[in-house]
Parts: C-alpha cells; sequence; structure tokens
C-alpha cells in the first residue's frame, strides 16, 4: 500500500463549498482519474481518504491537507495532475508527496489567516489591533450544539497585525488587510472569534463580512512565529531515499 498526501485549494467561490461537498467532489475525481484506492473492510467500503482540519465553510484557503491509500504505486506529481484536471476550478490540487513519515494530523499545529476587511480604514484597523494584543484576556462568545459558550480568544492568538493593500486596488474605498496566526487549541479559536474579539475591544465593526483565507498551515515554531510546511519531512525523506538507493546499488557485488 502506498500512501499520498497532498495539498489543495479552496478559492473563489469555492470557498462557500461544504466540507461535505468537498468530500463528495473529491471522491467523484478519485473515479474520473481511475485512482487505484484501497477501501475500508465491512457491508459498506470507503475510500482510505484521511483529511486534517478542513477550514470552515465560507473561508477560502491555499492550505487544505489531505492523505489517500492506494493499493498500487503511482507517480505522485502525475497522480496530482490527474486529480487536479478531474476536480472544478477553485478546488485545486497544488502538491503531492508520498507518505514517509508518520503524523501529518500532529504537524498541523497553527494555521496562517489573511482577513479582509473592506470599508474599514486601516488606521482604525491598526488602532483595533493594537488593542487586541495589549489584552489579557478577550472574551468571546459562541453558538454551539450545547448552547452559548464563552471563551478567552487572546492566548491562541501568536501573531496579528496589518498588512498594507495593494497599490494597483481598482477601487478607492477604504479596506484594511488583517494576517492573523493562531494555534489550533481547544476550543478551536476562529477568524471570526478573533472579528469579535476585535468589536469587543475597539468597536471594530467592519460594514460587509470579512473576506478570510488561510494562507499557511502547519507546525508553529515557537521561537520565531512563523509556521513551517507540513510536507516538508515526507519530501526529506523521499530525497534521502533516492540518494540512498544509488549508492546502495553501488557498492552492491557485480
Amino acid at each position: 500500500m502506498q500512501r499520498i498526501r497532498l495539498r489543495y485549494t479552496k478559492r473563489g467561490r469555492l470557498r462557500f463549498t461544504s466540507h461535505r461537498d468537498f468530500q463528495r467532489a473529491f471522491e467523484r475525481a478519485l473515479r474520473r482519474a481511475e485512482v487505484p484506492m484501497a477501501y475500508s473492510a465491512g457491508f459498506t467500503p470507503h475510500p482510505k481518504v484521511s483529511y486534517a482540519n478542513a477550514a470552515p465553510t465560507g473561508t477560502g484557503s491555499e492550505a487544505e491537507y489531505l492523505e489517500i491509500a492506494l493499493t498500487q504505486a503511482r507517480d505522485p506529481e502525475k497522480l496530482r495532475l490527474l486529480l487536479d484536471e478531474s476536480l472544478p476550478a477553485g478546488l485545486d490540487v497544488v502538491d503531492a508527496v508520498e507518505a514517509r513519515t508518520s503524523g501529518l494530523a500532529d504537524r498541523l499545529t497553527a494555521s496562517v489567516w489573511e482577513l479582509r476587511l473592506d470599508g474599514v480604514d486601516p488606521a482604525e484597523a491598526g488602532r483595533a489591533v493594537a488593542a487586541f494584543n495589549a489584552a489579557a484576556a478577550v472574551e468571546v462568545q459562541r453558538t454551539t450544539k450545547n448552547g452559548l459558550r464563552t471563551f478567552d480568544a487572546r492566548p491562541a492568538v501568536v501573531q496579528l497585525e496589518t498588512h498594507s493593500e495593494s497599490a494597483d486596488r481598482p477601487t478607492d474605498q477604504p479596506c484594511a488587510i488583517l494576517r492573523l496566526v493562531v494555534r489550533h487549541v481547544t476550543p478551536a479559536v476562529r477568524p471570526d472569534d478573533v472579528l469579535s474579539g476585535l468589536r469587543a475591544v475597539a468597536d471594530l465593526a467592519p460594514p460587509v463580512p470579512a473576506a478570510v483565507t488561510r494562507l499557511a498551515q502547519g507546525l508553529l515554531d515557537e521561537e520565531t512565529g512563523t509556521v513551517t510546511d507540513p510536507l516538508a519531512p515526507d519530501r526529506e525523506a523521499v530525497e534521502a531515499h533516492s540518494t540512498a538507493e544509488p549508492t546502495a546499488a553501488a557498492k552492491a557485488p557485480a
């Protein structure tokens, strides 16, 4: 059995695709691409696909991850191209690597998010961000299946800062861009929780819903506050194996 790890995106209107919608689309793509999938046992076998920490419905993403199990070995890049062609534009498979290490989900400990606040003056957003960062605690509320829950969103936020908008923006309306690095904790702190926190500490209320995009997710480097590529250990293991094979062949007796 071969395991392949994939990174895919949710772009444009496809950001409104739910995780279940993506699962159905991806399983159709597997059939179209004639991928030799391994299946679970039992009366209702399912293709062995493991999804990791999917982004909420309505948010875009450049860094969603999953793993598939195959019954026959395939070249990861060729497989990526076949699957990408079989999915609608916006659900794009952008990276593939053979799984040579364990614990992909354990390496997804943080996310980098971009929050686009149309109609918000960047200076106003900057003051709100400063207030949030200075706060010892930022209590927010979220409705769950068990009712209204209150929790502190501040400890999960590693970094929150403003970013400059591009100079070629086609409109004169103000727009604030926030960059957020957040730990994956329990309960999960999502970008909308941080927006609720900004409203609580600084009365920042965007006139239209924020456009939210996950830029990256992976292992959090506590020293630098950066998020590393979770597929890097697999790539390194594949490279080390390919380097070792010619060396072993050269040492083999004639």
